[in-house]
Protein backbone atom coordinates (compact mmCIF):
# COMPACT_ATOMS: atom_id res chain seq x y z
CA UNK A 1 0.00 0.00 0.00
CA UNK A 2 1.35 3.35 -0.93
CA UNK A 3 1.41 6.66 0.87
CA UNK A 4 -1.31 8.00 -1.14
CA UNK A 5 -3.46 5.60 -0.79
CA UNK A 6 -2.49 4.85 3.57
CA UNK A 7 -3.57 8.29 3.74
CA UNK A 8 -6.72 8.26 2.51
CA UNK A 9 -7.77 4.91 4.26
CA UNK A 10 -6.76 6.46 7.29
CA UNK A 11 -8.65 9.65 6.76
CA UNK A 12 -12.00 8.22 5.74
CA UNK A 13 -11.37 5.96 8.86
CA UNK A 14 -14.65 6.61 11.30
CA UNK A 15 -13.73 8.40 14.38
CA UNK A 16 -14.92 6.26 16.51
CA UNK A 17 -12.59 3.50 15.96
CA UNK A 18 -10.52 3.64 19.26
CA UNK A 19 -14.03 2.01 20.55
CA UNK A 20 -12.53 -1.19 18.51
CA UNK A 21 -8.95 -0.53 19.97
CA UNK A 22 -10.42 -0.03 23.76
CA UNK A 23 -12.72 -3.45 23.39
CA UNK A 24 -9.34 -5.16 22.03
CA UNK A 25 -7.43 -3.63 25.10
CA UNK A 26 -9.77 -4.92 27.47
CA UNK A 27 -10.71 -8.21 26.13
CA UNK A 28 -6.78 -9.37 25.87
CA UNK A 29 -6.76 -8.04 29.74
CA UNK A 30 -9.57 -10.49 30.85
CA UNK A 31 -8.11 -13.41 28.70
CA UNK A 32 -4.33 -12.38 30.36
CA UNK A 33 -4.01 -15.48 32.88
CA UNK A 34 -1.85 -13.25 34.36
CA UNK A 35 -3.69 -10.53 35.23
CA UNK A 36 -6.56 -12.49 36.51
CA UNK A 37 -4.27 -14.32 39.02
CA UNK A 38 -3.05 -11.48 40.40
CA UNK A 39 -6.00 -9.47 40.63
CA UNK A 40 -7.68 -12.22 42.55
CA UNK A 41 -4.56 -12.66 44.57
CA UNK A 42 -5.02 -9.00 45.55
CA UNK A 43 -8.61 -9.10 46.88
CA UNK A 44 -7.85 -12.54 48.85
CA UNK A 45 -4.51 -10.64 50.30
CA UNK A 46 -7.35 -7.26 51.45
CA UNK A 47 -9.69 -10.15 52.90
CA UNK A 48 -7.28 -12.53 54.75
CA UNK A 49 -5.51 -9.40 55.95
CA UNK A 50 -8.59 -7.39 57.41
CA UNK A 51 -9.79 -11.23 58.78
CA UNK A 52 -6.55 -11.63 60.42
CA UNK A 53 -6.58 -7.96 61.98
CA UNK A 54 -10.08 -8.79 63.54
CA UNK A 55 -8.51 -11.69 64.75
CA UNK A 56 -5.81 -10.57 66.55
CA UNK A 57 -7.55 -7.64 67.68
CA UNK A 58 -11.02 -9.82 69.51
CA UNK A 59 -7.78 -13.19 70.71
CA UNK A 60 -8.27 -13.26 74.02
CA UNK A 61 -5.15 -12.86 75.90
CA UNK A 62 -3.25 -13.60 79.11
CA UNK A 63 -1.23 -12.15 81.21
CA UNK A 64 1.24 -14.26 83.56
CA UNK A 65 2.21 -12.78 86.48
CA UNK A 66 4.51 -14.35 89.33
CA UNK A 67 4.11 -12.83 92.71
CA UNK A 68 5.41 -13.88 95.82
CA UNK A 69 2.87 -14.38 99.07
CA UNK A 70 -0.58 -14.10 98.76
CA UNK A 71 -0.26 -10.04 99.34
CA UNK A 72 -0.41 -9.82 95.62
CA UNK A 73 -3.26 -11.86 94.85
CA UNK A 74 -5.80 -8.95 94.92
CA UNK A 75 -3.58 -6.81 92.58
CA UNK A 76 -4.22 -9.36 89.78
CA UNK A 77 -7.73 -9.99 90.52
CA UNK A 78 -8.35 -6.52 90.75
CA UNK A 79 -6.31 -5.77 87.37
CA UNK A 80 -8.75 -8.07 85.93
CA UNK A 81 -12.10 -6.17 87.32
CA UNK A 82 -10.57 -2.94 85.44
CA UNK A 83 -9.79 -4.73 82.39
CA UNK A 84 -13.18 -6.10 81.99
CA UNK A 85 -14.75 -2.89 82.78
CA UNK A 86 -12.27 -1.43 79.95
CA UNK A 87 -13.63 -4.63 77.70
CA UNK A 88 -10.48 -5.75 77.52
CA UNK A 89 -10.14 -9.04 76.43
CA UNK A 90 -7.21 -9.41 78.77
CA UNK A 91 -6.72 -12.41 81.80
CA UNK A 92 -4.27 -11.84 84.41
CA UNK A 93 -3.52 -14.65 85.88
CA UNK A 94 -1.10 -15.26 89.17
CA UNK A 95 1.47 -17.73 89.86
CA UNK A 96 2.90 -18.06 93.27
CA UNK A 97 6.43 -18.60 93.40
CA UNK A 98 8.85 -19.43 97.07
CA UNK A 99 11.13 -16.63 96.43
CA UNK A 100 12.28 -13.28 94.96
CA UNK A 101 15.03 -15.41 92.91
CA UNK A 102 12.76 -18.12 91.64
CA UNK A 103 10.69 -15.41 90.77
CA UNK A 104 13.52 -13.61 88.29
CA UNK A 105 14.43 -16.89 87.00
CA UNK A 106 11.05 -17.56 85.50
CA UNK A 107 10.96 -14.90 84.36
CA UNK A 108 14.05 -15.04 82.14
CA UNK A 109 12.76 -18.30 80.92
CA UNK A 110 9.63 -16.95 80.23
CA UNK A 111 7.57 -18.69 82.19
CA UNK A 112 5.54 -15.71 83.33
CA UNK A 113 5.22 -12.94 81.58
CA UNK A 114 5.85 -10.42 84.85
CA UNK A 115 6.83 -10.50 88.10
CA UNK A 116 4.99 -8.46 90.79
CA UNK A 117 6.90 -7.76 94.15
CA UNK A 118 6.54 -5.28 96.94
CA UNK A 119 9.51 -3.08 97.88
CA UNK A 120 9.81 -0.10 99.95
CA UNK A 121 7.99 2.66 97.93
CA UNK A 122 5.13 0.42 96.59
CA UNK A 123 5.38 -2.77 93.84
CA UNK A 124 7.88 -3.31 91.10
CA UNK A 125 6.80 -5.13 88.05
CA UNK A 126 9.84 -7.44 85.84
CA UNK A 127 10.09 -7.91 82.70
CA UNK A 128 11.96 -9.77 80.89
CA UNK A 129 13.21 -7.31 77.71
CA UNK A 130 10.39 -5.22 77.05
CA UNK A 131 7.85 -4.11 78.95
CA UNK A 132 3.91 -5.70 78.44
CA UNK A 133 2.19 -2.64 78.45
CA UNK A 134 -1.18 -4.19 79.52
CA UNK A 135 0.60 -5.55 82.74
CA UNK A 136 2.20 -1.52 83.29
CA UNK A 137 -1.51 -0.34 82.70
CA UNK A 138 -3.87 -2.68 84.72
CA UNK A 139 -1.45 -3.77 87.47
CA UNK A 140 -0.20 -0.01 88.11
CA UNK A 141 -4.12 1.19 88.52
CA UNK A 142 -5.10 -1.56 90.71
CA UNK A 143 -2.03 -1.19 93.06
CA UNK A 144 -3.17 2.42 92.89
CA UNK A 145 -6.84 1.53 93.51
CA UNK A 146 -6.09 -0.68 96.39
CA UNK A 147 -3.56 1.52 98.18
CA UNK A 148 -5.99 4.91 98.03
CA UNK A 149 -8.52 2.50 99.26
CA UNK A 150 -6.33 1.02 102.42
CA UNK A 151 -5.47 5.01 102.68
CA UNK A 152 -8.78 6.00 102.79
CA UNK A 153 -9.81 3.84 105.66
CA UNK A 154 -6.40 4.38 107.65
CA UNK A 155 -7.39 8.26 107.14
CA UNK A 156 -11.17 7.70 108.87
CA UNK A 157 -12.82 8.41 104.70
CA UNK A 158 -13.89 6.27 102.36
CA UNK A 159 -12.01 5.51 98.55
CA UNK A 160 -15.88 7.79 97.27
CA UNK A 161 -15.29 10.97 99.61
CA UNK A 162 -12.22 11.01 98.43
CA UNK A 163 -12.67 10.20 94.89
CA UNK A 164 -16.05 13.08 94.63
CA UNK A 165 -15.67 15.17 91.78
CA UNK A 166 -12.81 13.84 90.38
CA UNK A 167 -14.61 11.86 87.66
CA UNK A 168 -14.07 12.76 84.29
CA UNK A 169 -16.42 12.43 80.86
CA UNK A 170 -14.99 12.30 77.72
CA UNK A 171 -17.23 13.82 74.51
CA UNK A 172 -16.36 13.76 71.27
CA UNK A 173 -17.40 16.85 68.96
CA UNK A 174 -17.41 14.60 65.87
CA UNK A 175 -18.39 11.86 66.92
CA UNK A 176 -18.03 10.72 62.99
CA UNK A 177 -14.65 10.91 62.51
CA UNK A 178 -12.49 8.09 62.02
CA UNK A 179 -9.43 6.42 64.01
CA UNK A 180 -6.68 8.58 63.10
CA UNK A 181 -4.84 5.12 63.04
CA UNK A 182 -6.99 3.51 60.63
CA UNK A 183 -6.90 6.98 58.33
CA UNK A 184 -3.26 6.32 58.21
CA UNK A 185 -3.61 3.00 57.24
CA UNK A 186 -6.20 3.90 54.64
CA UNK A 187 -3.77 6.40 53.21
CA UNK A 188 -1.05 3.80 52.53
CA UNK A 189 -3.67 1.61 50.97
CA UNK A 190 -4.25 4.47 48.51
CA UNK A 191 -0.47 5.23 47.80
CA UNK A 192 0.09 1.29 47.57
CA UNK A 193 -3.09 1.31 45.11
CA UNK A 194 -2.07 3.69 43.63
CA UNK A 195 1.14 2.51 42.62
CA UNK A 196 0.39 -0.96 41.95
CA UNK A 197 -2.37 0.16 38.82
CA UNK A 198 0.06 2.76 37.86
CA UNK A 199 2.76 0.19 36.98
CA UNK A 200 0.32 -2.94 36.02
CA UNK A 201 -1.18 -1.42 33.32
CA UNK A 202 1.44 1.75 32.51
CA UNK A 203 3.85 -1.20 31.88
CA UNK A 204 0.94 -3.09 29.69
CA UNK A 205 0.45 -0.15 27.57
CA UNK A 206 4.15 0.56 26.68
CA UNK A 207 5.29 -3.19 25.85
CA UNK A 208 1.78 -3.41 23.97
CA UNK A 209 3.07 -0.38 21.61
CA UNK A 210 6.96 -1.52 21.43
CA UNK A 211 6.01 -4.89 20.35
CA UNK A 212 3.78 -3.57 17.67
CA UNK A 213 6.87 -1.67 16.46
CA UNK A 214 9.02 -4.12 16.98
CA UNK A 215 7.00 -6.63 15.12
CA UNK A 216 6.21 -3.45 12.31
CA UNK A 217 2.09 -4.60 12.97
CA UNK A 218 1.84 -0.90 13.84
CA UNK A 219 2.87 0.28 10.29
CA UNK A 220 -0.41 -2.21 9.02
CA UNK A 221 -2.40 -0.67 12.10
CA UNK A 222 -1.75 3.20 10.85
CA UNK A 223 -2.32 2.04 7.74
CA UNK A 224 -6.49 1.66 8.69
CA UNK A 225 -6.33 3.51 11.76
CA UNK A 226 -5.52 7.33 12.78
CA UNK A 227 -2.52 7.36 15.17
CA UNK A 228 -4.54 9.26 17.57
CA UNK A 229 -7.76 7.15 17.57
CA UNK A 230 -5.53 4.12 18.27
CA UNK A 231 -3.74 5.98 21.02
CA UNK A 232 -7.37 6.76 22.44
CA UNK A 233 -8.64 3.39 22.20
CA UNK A 234 -5.26 2.19 24.19
CA UNK A 235 -5.50 4.67 26.97
CA UNK A 236 -9.77 4.16 27.59
CA UNK A 237 -9.38 0.32 27.49
CA UNK A 238 -6.80 -0.09 29.65
CA UNK A 239 -7.82 3.08 32.09
CA UNK A 240 -11.55 1.31 32.07
CA UNK A 241 -9.85 -2.33 33.69
CA UNK A 242 -7.83 0.00 35.67
CA UNK A 243 -11.06 1.64 37.01
CA UNK A 244 -12.92 -1.96 37.38
CA UNK A 245 -9.96 -3.40 39.18
CA UNK A 246 -9.66 -0.36 41.62
CA UNK A 247 -13.91 -0.67 42.81
CA UNK A 248 -13.30 -4.66 43.01
CA UNK A 249 -10.37 -3.44 45.51
CA UNK A 250 -11.95 -1.06 47.16
CA UNK A 251 -15.07 -2.92 47.68
CA UNK A 252 -13.59 -6.03 49.04
CA UNK A 253 -11.57 -3.83 51.83
CA UNK A 254 -14.72 -1.88 52.46
CA UNK A 255 -16.94 -5.25 53.35
CA UNK A 256 -13.90 -6.41 54.92
CA UNK A 257 -14.21 -3.06 57.26
CA UNK A 258 -17.80 -3.49 57.88
CA UNK A 259 -17.48 -7.25 58.92
CA UNK A 260 -14.63 -6.44 61.37
CA UNK A 261 -16.62 -3.92 63.81
CA UNK A 262 -15.39 -0.81 61.65
CA UNK A 263 -19.09 -0.55 60.18
CA UNK A 264 -19.34 3.18 61.63
CA UNK A 265 -16.54 4.53 60.27
CA UNK A 266 -17.14 2.81 56.44
CA UNK A 267 -19.51 5.74 55.11
CA UNK A 268 -16.59 8.72 55.50
CA UNK A 269 -13.88 5.89 54.51
CA UNK A 270 -16.15 5.15 51.46
CA UNK A 271 -15.87 8.61 50.60
CA UNK A 272 -12.77 9.57 50.43
CA UNK A 273 -12.17 5.84 48.52
CA UNK A 274 -14.72 6.91 45.83
CA UNK A 275 -12.48 10.24 45.20
CA UNK A 276 -9.33 8.46 45.16
CA UNK A 277 -11.13 6.42 42.13
CA UNK A 278 -12.10 9.55 40.60
CA UNK A 279 -8.72 11.36 41.08
CA UNK A 280 -7.16 7.69 39.77
CA UNK A 281 -9.02 7.72 36.80
CA UNK A 282 -8.58 11.27 35.57
CA UNK A 283 -5.13 11.42 36.25
CA UNK A 284 -4.68 8.02 34.62
CA UNK A 285 -5.70 9.04 31.37
CA UNK A 286 -2.57 11.25 31.61
CA UNK A 287 0.06 8.54 33.00
CA UNK A 288 -1.59 6.09 30.27
CA UNK A 289 -0.51 8.50 27.35
CA UNK A 290 2.69 8.76 28.89
CA UNK A 291 3.42 5.17 29.07
CA UNK A 292 2.15 4.90 25.79
CA UNK A 293 4.91 7.34 24.59
CA UNK A 294 7.68 5.46 26.71
CA UNK A 295 7.13 2.52 24.41
CA UNK A 296 6.78 4.62 21.24
CA UNK A 297 10.29 6.12 21.88
CA UNK A 298 11.03 2.44 22.37
CA UNK A 299 12.39 0.51 19.40
CA UNK A 300 12.84 -2.73 21.17
CA UNK A 301 11.54 -4.20 24.89
CA UNK A 302 15.63 -3.44 25.30
CA UNK A 303 15.11 0.10 25.51
CA UNK A 304 11.63 0.28 27.39
CA UNK A 305 13.77 0.36 30.48
CA UNK A 306 15.22 3.32 29.17
CA UNK A 307 12.29 5.53 28.21
CA UNK A 308 10.40 4.08 31.19
CA UNK A 309 12.50 5.12 34.08
CA UNK A 310 11.47 8.82 34.44
CA UNK A 311 7.54 7.70 34.55
CA UNK A 312 8.60 5.07 37.00
CA UNK A 313 10.58 7.32 39.51
CA UNK A 314 7.26 9.98 39.41
CA UNK A 315 5.33 7.02 40.40
CA UNK A 316 7.76 5.97 43.22
CA UNK A 317 7.50 9.52 44.13
CA UNK A 318 3.90 9.57 44.53
CA UNK A 319 3.86 6.44 46.64
CA UNK A 320 6.48 7.79 49.18
CA UNK A 321 4.66 11.29 49.24
CA UNK A 322 1.33 9.33 50.24
CA UNK A 323 3.00 7.44 52.58
CA UNK A 324 4.80 10.27 54.12
CA UNK A 325 4.04 13.45 53.99
CA UNK A 326 2.23 15.56 56.69
CA UNK A 327 1.40 18.62 57.95
CA UNK A 328 1.15 21.78 55.22
CA UNK A 329 3.24 19.57 52.82
CA UNK A 330 0.67 16.88 52.49
CA UNK A 331 -1.93 19.86 52.32
CA UNK A 332 0.43 20.97 49.02
CA UNK A 333 0.20 18.35 47.44
CA UNK A 334 -3.39 17.52 47.46
CA UNK A 335 -3.57 20.34 44.67
CA UNK A 336 -0.28 18.95 42.49
CA UNK A 337 -1.84 17.18 39.58
CA UNK A 338 -0.81 13.50 40.09
CA UNK A 339 -0.01 13.62 43.73
CA UNK A 340 -3.05 14.45 44.32
CA UNK A 341 -4.25 11.31 43.42
CA UNK A 342 -3.17 9.96 47.10
CA UNK A 343 -2.68 13.19 49.14
CA UNK A 344 -6.35 14.52 48.98
CA UNK A 345 -8.51 11.31 49.66
CA UNK A 346 -6.29 10.78 52.17
CA UNK A 347 -6.62 14.15 53.83
CA UNK A 348 -10.61 13.14 53.23
CA UNK A 349 -9.90 10.35 55.18
CA UNK A 350 -8.36 11.81 58.51
CA UNK A 351 -11.36 14.48 57.57
CA UNK A 352 -8.77 17.08 57.62
CA UNK A 353 -9.80 18.80 54.29
CA UNK A 354 -13.22 21.05 53.77
CA UNK A 355 -15.65 19.82 51.81
CA UNK A 356 -14.95 22.05 48.76
CA UNK A 357 -11.20 21.22 48.57
CA UNK A 358 -11.34 18.15 46.30
CA UNK A 359 -13.32 20.07 43.66
CA UNK A 360 -10.78 22.48 43.45
CA UNK A 361 -8.16 19.57 43.26
CA UNK A 362 -10.29 17.60 40.77
CA UNK A 363 -10.63 20.80 38.47
CA UNK A 364 -6.53 21.37 39.05
CA UNK A 365 -5.76 17.99 38.10
CA UNK A 366 -8.27 18.20 34.69
CA UNK A 367 -6.40 20.97 33.83
CA UNK A 368 -3.19 19.27 34.07
CA UNK A 369 -4.28 16.05 32.08
CA UNK A 370 -5.74 17.49 28.97
CA UNK A 371 -2.32 19.34 28.47
CA UNK A 372 -0.11 16.09 29.15
CA UNK A 373 -2.38 14.13 26.74
CA UNK A 374 -2.17 16.39 24.26
CA UNK A 375 1.56 17.08 24.28
CA UNK A 376 2.17 12.81 24.58
CA UNK A 377 -0.61 12.87 21.55
CA UNK A 378 1.82 14.49 19.93
CA UNK A 379 5.27 12.71 20.87
CA UNK A 380 3.33 9.39 19.82
CA UNK A 381 2.15 9.96 17.05
CA UNK A 382 5.65 11.63 16.05
CA UNK A 383 7.80 8.84 17.85
CA UNK A 384 6.01 6.10 16.69
CA UNK A 385 6.52 5.26 13.31
CA UNK A 386 10.16 5.45 13.99
CA UNK A 387 11.65 2.66 14.04
CA UNK A 388 15.80 3.40 13.17
CA UNK A 389 16.43 3.21 17.12
CA UNK A 390 15.37 4.38 20.39
CA UNK A 391 14.36 8.41 20.35
CA UNK A 392 14.51 10.97 23.13
CA UNK A 393 11.72 13.33 24.08
CA UNK A 394 14.09 15.92 22.55
CA UNK A 395 14.23 14.23 19.35
CA UNK A 396 10.66 13.07 19.16
CA UNK A 397 9.55 16.72 19.36
CA UNK A 398 11.77 17.42 15.95
CA UNK A 399 9.84 15.15 14.21
CA UNK A 400 7.56 16.81 11.86
CA UNK A 401 4.04 15.33 11.36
Amino acid sequence: MNRETAETTVDSAPSGVWRIVAAREIAVKLRDRNFLVSTILTVLVIVASLAISAFASSRPTTVDVGIVGAEAVPIVTTANTLADSANKKITFTAHEVADTSTLEQQVKDEMVTVGLLPDASGWRLIGKSAKNDDASTYLTAAVRQITLQRNAVAAGTSIEQLSRGSAVSYDLIDKAAVDPALAKVVSIVFAFLFYLSSILFGLSIAQSVVEEKQNRIVEILASAIPLRQLLIGKVVGNTVMAFGQLVLFGGAGLIGLAAIGKGDQVTQIAGAAGWFIIFFVVSFLALASLWAVAGALATRNEDLQSTSTPLSMSIMLVLFAGIFLSGTGRVIASYVPIVSIVAMPGRLADGSAAWWEPFIALIITAAATYGIVVTAEKLYRRSLMQTQGRLTIRQALRVED
